[in-house]
């Protein structure tokens, strides 16, 4: 399925397949597969509500299968599927199919923050007017948040996917090009990460 280019601008949305006992594996180790599973339910719904309003073209790609009945709306998001053997192959293909449609500025966001608004995404549009790239860092050393202008494959090549050396050494290899970063947020992953959280507390844990 190719791209139909409406706008300049394309928004990435990469998401795991709301499964039992594969969603949210680290968290699950506290709470259980129902409630993590529950969790990225919710985040899922977050993320869609946030990414609707957007000013951009937006694409939802699928870990495992693309689903037609789902809360991404065919009117609204494009539908793929990830190809590649790991995160960096995936994230790579997307883009080159956006800038291959045509498309100006691309960025791709995941689907797993609570904090993330329409506001910080339309932001870092309008900051690759002036910048090469924009980048949000997260607080575990990875990025929630990767925007650029043209392909910069090196970003995508060579890394420890999941680790905390990610957002380093993607900046090192962004370390000749102008760089934008956002402000840091906290991607769930693990039970800390949402102990601050009390809509997800009062919601999931402290009601079970």
């Amino acid at each position: 399925m190719s791209f139909r280019a409406q706008s300049r601008n394309l928004l990435l949305i990469f998401t795991r397949n709301p499964e039992l006992g594969t969603a949210k594996t680290r968290l699950a180790k506290t709470v259980g597969d129902e409630t993590a599973l529950e969790i990225y339910k919710f985040l899922l719904q977050k993320t869609r509500d946030i990414s609707s309003k957007v000013n951009a073209d937006k694409a939802v790609y699928y870990s495992v299968k693309v689903r037609d009945n789902d809360i991404w709306e065919a009117s609204l998001y494009q539908k793929h599927q990830q190809k590649g053997e790991d995160l960096g192959n995936r994230m790579q293909n997307a883009f080159t199919n956006g800038f291959n449609a045509g498309y100006k500025k691309v960025l791709i966001i995941g689907s797993d923050l609570y904090d993330l608004s329409s506001k910080n995404i339309d932001k870092a549009f309008d900051e690759l007017e002036n910048n090469d790239v924009v980048l949000g860092p997260a607080k575990d050393g990875g990025y929630y948040l990767l925007g650029m202008k043209k392909l910069h494959t090196s970003v995508f090549k060579n890394k420890n996917w999941g680790t905390e050396t990610v957002r380093e050494a993607t900046l090192q290899d962004l370390i000749h090009q102008k760089v934008k970063l956002l402000e840091e947020k906290n991607d769930i992953d693990v039970y800390e990460d949402i102990i601050d959280i009390p809509e997800i507390m009062e919601t999931f844990i402290n009601s079970k």
